[in-house]
């Protein structure tokens, strides 16, 4: 079963206020929708246009730009880590939306407004909704590639370690169950899946441990793929296959599987899982 149109919407709500709150540069108006209706009208549909053609080719590129916006939320903006060809490869895409842009509307449209559309379309064409993205935001100055490790959430952290980095940018902990389920789509690699196979982490799943482990061997393989979601048919989907896999003990992290160690994020584990 898909998740509910007001979870999803929580979910997207939530990534379109990380990017007002976060950003590094105080945006003294708000932001607002149709923020360039007047300034450059077609910039939203060339935004869908590009990134339309651009999934239809490669189903993959969702999670990647999802994961995009989330860094240029989460950190001050312009600062990302692009050592992944996952990573360099949305970056380029998203170069060639901003260069389409700059063709019609020269020194208009944000970066950190085409990475909110790009989110946002990206979101559409993979969970089957739409809703509206604010815009607005202003390009930070400062880029500092350090900070990306320093205030990132690590696929090791802890519950407790992941509410207060959440609670540091201002989000509570129905934000951070609500952002962790970007999880159920995407691939990751083994380098981050490994601590929880050698030795066996007793709180995965046992079976899928040993699936794991046939993809991830303990010596070498640190680049090789995986995805995810292994347990849905489609691993380039949002939904809320997530939280069944993390009720069911199979997620990849320590930062997803957490979730369940204390009473009040496990049911809402729970009740995200039962929709």
């Amino acid at each position: 079963m898909n998740m509910s149109t007001a979870t999803v919407s929580k979910i997207v709500v939530l990534m379109a206020v990380m990017a007002a709150a976060l950003s590094s540069v105080s945006i003294a108006s708000g932001l607002q929708y149709n923020f360039y209706n007047s300034s450059c009208p077609k910039a939203e549909d060339t935004v869908r246009g590009i990134i339309q053609g651009m999934i239809s080719n490669d189903r993959t590129m969702v999670a990647a730009f999802v994961r995009l916006f989330f860094h240029d939320c989460f950190i001050r903006t312009r600062a990302r880590a692009t050592r992944t060809r996952r990573s360099k490869q949305s970056l380029c895409a998203v170069n060639k939306i901003k260069a389409a842009l700059e063709s019609i509307c020269p020194g208009v449209v944000s970066c950190a407004d085409v990475l909110a559309f790009v989110a946002r379309d990206s979101t559409t064409a993979s969970g089957g909704f739409t809703f509206g993205m604010p815009s607005g935001r202003r390009d930070g100055l400062v880029s500092v590639f350090g900070e990306v490790f320093q205030h990132m959430p690590s696929p090791s952290s802890q519950l407790e370690d992941l509410l207060k980095i959440f609670d540091a940018k201002g989000l509570d902990t129905v934000d951070l169950v609500a952002l962790s389920d970007p999880h159920s789509f995407g691939p990751t690699t083994c380098s981050f899946v490994k601590p929880r196979l050698y030795p066996a982490d007793p709180t995965m799943n046992a079976t899928f441990t040993t699936a794991l482990r046939s993809v991830c061997p303990q010596q070498g393989g640190g680049s090789i793929l995986v995805n995810n979601n292994r347990v849905s048919p489609d691993p380039n989907k949002l939904s809320n296959a997530f939280y069944q896999n993390v009720a069911s003990r199979q997620v990849l992290f320590t930062s997803d599987q957490t979730l369940t160690s204390r009473n009040d994020t496990a049911a809402m584990v729970a009740n995200n899982a039962a929709r």
